[in-house]
């Protein structure tokens, strides 16, 4: 475990030049993640192709939480400016997203759409971490579930065929990843 607490990070931070670009609308949810026995909210985005976006562990579910997430996810450089934003039926994201407007970090042009159907592109995504992280029955600490998650997400975002170059079959993924940190194979 030692292995993922160190290189889950690293990998996420480099796999992030190779992202492919995302399309202009997104869906936004959140999923739960047991941390030191208690529900700790994974926010994670999708385009409509269903690529990751974003996702970010937070301890909170509220609209300074919902805030930092749609920040970090706008600053990342792969990303493109939504035109459209599906959320669900959480009351903390319409605060959120106006006050980003209201700030000028999206544009005012940006739509926010609440509904509960649209966004089954990102529960069917969740399901890739449910099954990963359910087994576990749980993290002991915040950090190291934000590590894990960080490799989990980024191993995802590769098997989803999510990077633009090179291109890279499941078979050898390993092959990849020992190329991004120069090991010899």
């Amino acid at each position: 475990m030692r292995w993922v607490h160190q290189f889950g990070p690293e990998l996420d931070k480099r796999i992030r030049r190779y992202l492919k670009p995302t399309t202009d609308s997104y869906r936004v949810d959140e999923t739960y993640i047991k941390v030191k026995g208690k529900w700790a909210y994974l926010y994670r985005a999708v385009d409509s192709k269903g690529q990751t976006v974003d996702f970010m562990l937070s301890s909170s579910r509220d609209v300074k939480a919902a805030k930092r997430f749609f920040r970090k996810a706008l600053s990342s450089p792969h990303n493109q400016t939504p035109r459209v934003i599906t959320v669900d039926k959480n009351p903390t994201y319409p605060p959120a997203l106006q006050q980003l407007k209201d700030e000028m970090e999206i544009p005012q042009e940006t739509s926010i759409r609440q509904t509960k159907y649209l966004n089954n592109i990102v529960e069917q995504d969740h399901r890739f971490i449910k099954k990963i992280t359910n087994p576990m029955m749980g993290f002991k600490s915040f950090q190291t579930a934000d590590y894990t998650l960080k490799g989990i997400e980024a191993i995802h975002m590769i098997r989803k065929e999510q990077l633009k170059s090179p291109h890279v079959p499941a078979f050898s993924i390993a092959d990849f990843i020992s190329d991004l940190f120069h090991f010899a194979a």
